[in-house]
């Protein structure tokens, strides 16, 4: 009995490790339309139309933004984020 307890354990360890994700590890860079902005992430929808969400770590503080002013109120046209 304690060894098919033993070879049971065994089993769901090997099968939780195959199923495990793994880390993220990509960088890189994402240009679409912005559909969501709140101060802990951000979502893009690239042009084949899949929106991918983003968080914003605490040392996003570099970034240019480029906009257009009408009637007093100013538009967003484009961030681009500093490296």
């Amino acid at each position: 009995m304690k060894i098919i307890a033993s070879l049971l354990g065994l089993l769901i360890c090997v099968v939780a490790l195959a199923i495990a994700p793994e880390p993220a590890t990509a960088t890189g860079y994402a240009t679409g339309t912005v559909t969501h902005v709140s101060t802990a992430n951000i979502k893009i929808k690239d042009s084949a139309g899949v929106e991918t969400s983003y968080l914003l770590a605490p040392s996003f503080d570099q970034m240019k933004i480029q906009y257009h002013q009408s009637l007093g109120v100013r538009y967003c046209d484009k961030i681009n984020v500093i490296k």
